[in-house]
């Protein structure tokens, strides 16, 4: 850490001063939790004063919420692109579970924060994972439906069983601490996850 006493941080574009206390606010959350986390903390570990902070960010709570929308708008767009990178369902499946883990691999605090918080009893925070989970559960359920002869309230159902198997498969996978290499893992996951869904008659 350096020695440069709060207060006197260099003076940064507004956006890359942004990220930077989203950064460390991530750092003290995934840490403290978010009842533990004070926000001269958070300031301290982005070794400015409060006053620039509370610029930035009203309180605890936006900079919180604000850090989610990031994590959440990051994992939509690897979903997204896993999802249009070809028309060939079975190779959709399997690069949504990729990217599923991709996500948790890039950036294991941010999946912690969002799918391990001590705030998801929030309205707000409750509303903004639900909001991505069932997106994401039609999206897949797209896929099925269109695969199968399954309705799409049944494909939605499966979507979100798929959605649930990569979130829990992926955060577990992060704990064998790389005992096990993630294209190996996340085939696996895909593999039970197509080889379930193709015993489903197809679409004709």
């Amino acid at each position: 850490m350096s020695n440069q006493p709060a207060g006197k941080s260099t003076r940064l574009p507004r956006e890359e001063r942004r990220r930077q206390l989203m950064q460390a606010a991530q750092e003290v959350f995934v840490s403290r939790g978010f009842h533990g986390a004070a926000m001269d903390e958070i300031a301290e570990t982005a070794q400015v004063s409060k006053p620039v902070l509370y610029q930035h960010f009203p309180g605890k709570r936006e900079l919180y919420l604000a850090l989610l929308d990031d994590h959440l708008g990051t994992l939509t767009q690897f979903l997204k692109t896993a999802l249009s990178s070809t028309t060939d369902n079975k190779l959709r499946v399997r690069e949504t579970m990729r990217a599923y883990f991709r996500f948790v691999a890039q950036d294991s605090q941010g999946h912690r924060l969002v799918f391990e918080s001590d705030l998801t009893s929030d309205d707000e925070v409750s509303s903004r994972i639900e909001a991505f989970n069932a997106r994401f559960a039609s999206d897949i359920a797209d896929v099925i439906a269109e695969d199968t002869k399954l309705s799409h309230l049944e494909a939605t159902l499966l979507g979100r069983a798929l959605a649930g198997m990569a979130q829990v498969s992926a955060r577990y996978w992060l704990e064998t601490d790389g005992g096990l290499d993630i294209d190996a893992a996340s085939e696996l996951v895909y593999r039970l996850a197509w080889r379930g869904i193709s015993r489903f008659p197809k679409e004709i």
